[in-house]
């Protein structure tokens, strides 16, 4: 199989299984207990913290380990809130949020707080003079992607950080999609926390963290003594050693960035060439290194996918958690792109995983499935 779906999951690395498998038969017990195990586990816990912290760039006491991005982003949106001054209870989104986080939008906005997003351009990139005119005194936060997951487009997060330090806000940063893709220093980055999920860098799913800067107040959303009484459960210690040993195994990034980057560009260079009628959005501003958005004329984004499944690659229409439905990307929307348009959209997320070879054997097989097909489109178009 070819797996060009990097932006949904990655494959777990063999390290980090093998990193895991000994704390999960041999370092069991729980690492609030005063016992030697308990005592084992807590020691390994600590380890692990501290090479999160080193990586990332930040403190091990800014690191909270959590379930995965969506706890994390919530826990930050809603401690944050809570912890805010009575003056301070609106709260920003940008418009191209996760369509997970945009539910909690939703769900703020239906309990009474006054909850605004924050548009983007026509190119997916934030409209910065819209977000200095939106954060004032009366804002609490902004929560902001650092990388789109569905585009691949980088958000100005330094631009909003100086925003929200002027107006007295705090910055809630997901790069979810941006760590292990790009480089992140948690110190250099500007924002107060950031949300993170280990299995986007080919660590395991179910465990992530939330970067807190320390002397930042946040109210724990689930009670608990554990994570300093930030955050309430006994930690996830074989998915939290996994994580620490993902994040210890991506190196050299930028190089592996331009390394992906120019899999990604020969792929939109080929389909161009092979298929004209191929539109690729976001190309002109930065974005991700291993995402390509695009579309064939206006073929359902279903019947592409079942093409590429004949051919045994595996692609998307976007956000995984939102794939498979005739909706149309609220991203696309939100960036004005008409609804016939938006759905016909398909997403290549290349990775670590992914070869030369892989992309050549996609443009050596899959226009020839299409080519026809919209060969047809065009004599049946009105």
């Amino acid at each position: 199989m070819i797996y060009l779906d990097h932006n949904a999951t990655t494959p777990p690395a063999p390290q980090v299984i093998a990193a895991m498998l000994p704390i999960l038969s041999g370092v069991w017990a729980n690492s609030s207990s005063q016992h030697g195990p308990g005592q084992d586990a807590k020691r390994v816990l600590s380890t692990a913290r501290a090479t999160v912290a080193r990586v990332l760039g930040g403190k091990p006491v800014e690191v909270i380990f959590t379930s995965g991005a969506t706890e994390a982003n919530h826990l930050a949106v809603r401690g944050l809130l809570a912890a805010s001054a009575p003056e301070r209870k609106r709260v920003l989104f940008s418009s191209v949020e996760h369509a997970g986080h945009l539910k909690l939008a939703h769900a703020l906005r239906e309990a009474g707080t006054v909850v605004d997003l924050i548009p983007v351009r026509p190119n997916g990139t934030l409209d910065l003079a819209a977000a200095a005119a939106l954060i004032g005194p009366d804002v609490a936060l902004v929560s902001l992607m650092a990388a789109n997951n569905e585009t691949g487009v980088l958000m100005p997060v330094a631009e909003v950080a100086a925003l929200t330090q002027a107006a007295g806000a705090r910055l809630h940063v997901d790069a979810t999609q941006l760590i292990g893709k790009l480089p992140f220093n948690f110190a250099a980055c500007g924002a107060d926390a950031v949300s993170l999920s280990a299995h986007k860098f080919q660590g395991p799913k179910g465990v992530g963290a939330l970067l807190l800067r320390q002397g930042v107040t946040l109210l724990p959303q689930t009670l608990g003594s554990q994570e300093r009484g930030r955050r309430g459960g006994t930690e996830n210690l074989p998915g939290i050693v996994g994580m620490a040993a993902a994040l210890e195994l991506l190196g050299d990034i930028d190089l592996e960035a331009q390394r992906v980057a120019s899999l990604r560009d020969a792929l939109e260079t080929g389909l161009r060439q092979a298929l004209p009628d191929t539109h690729i959005w976001c190309t002109s501003v930065p974005r991700l290194p291993g995402t390509s958005y695009l579309r064939f004329g206006q073929l359902s984004v279903d019947v592409v996918l079942q093409r590429l499944d004949r051919l045994n690659i595996a692609a998307s229409s976007g956000a995984a958690c939102s794939s498979g439905g005739s909706q149309a990307s609220q991203v696309l929307t939100a960036m004005g792109v008409p609804t016939e348009e938006a759905l016909a959209a398909v997403r290549f997320s290349l990775g670590r995983s992914n070869t030369q070879e892989d992309i050549d054997t996609l443009l050596n097989t899959l226009p020839a499935l299409l080519e026809p097909l919209l060969r047809e489109e065009i004599l049946t178009a009105p």
